[in-house]
């Protein structure tokens, strides 16, 4: 069954208060009110059709962080058009364990 909105929502609740929970984290929270989005479904290629595509969340640059409900996880991937997601992903990491990845990958470029 394709997730809903208020399923989605639920998940980013509880990532948020997860993000919230820890000290270090609350860095990773400021992070995050900077990047998200109300959630939007947009396009996988072939992947997510039946339920419309996929709930993205945030943004950052030309990454979308994007829940794959078939997967029952959280990913980023690229994009290039607003609404398509290039590359199809299947990690199943909670909504705090991706910003947390995201974050610190961005903190190593500089």
């Amino acid at each position: 069954m394709p997730m809903t909105i208020e399923e989605i929502s639920e998940l980013i609740i509880d990532g948020e208060e997860a993000l919230k929970s820890d000290l270090y984290e609350k860095q990773l929270y400021v992070f995050w009110e900077h990047v998200k989005i109300s959630p939007e479904k947009w396009e996988a290629g072939d992947y997510g059709k039946e339920g419309g595509g996929f709930w993205i969340v945030g943004l950052y640059g030309k990454n979308a962080i994007w829940y794959n409900d078939i997967e029952e996880g959280f990913n980023v991937s690229s994009y290039h058009t607003y609404g398509t997601i290039n590359n199809y992903a299947y990690e199943q990491y909670a909504l705090n364990q991706i910003i947390y990845q995201l974050y610190n990958s961005l903190l190593k470029i500089n």
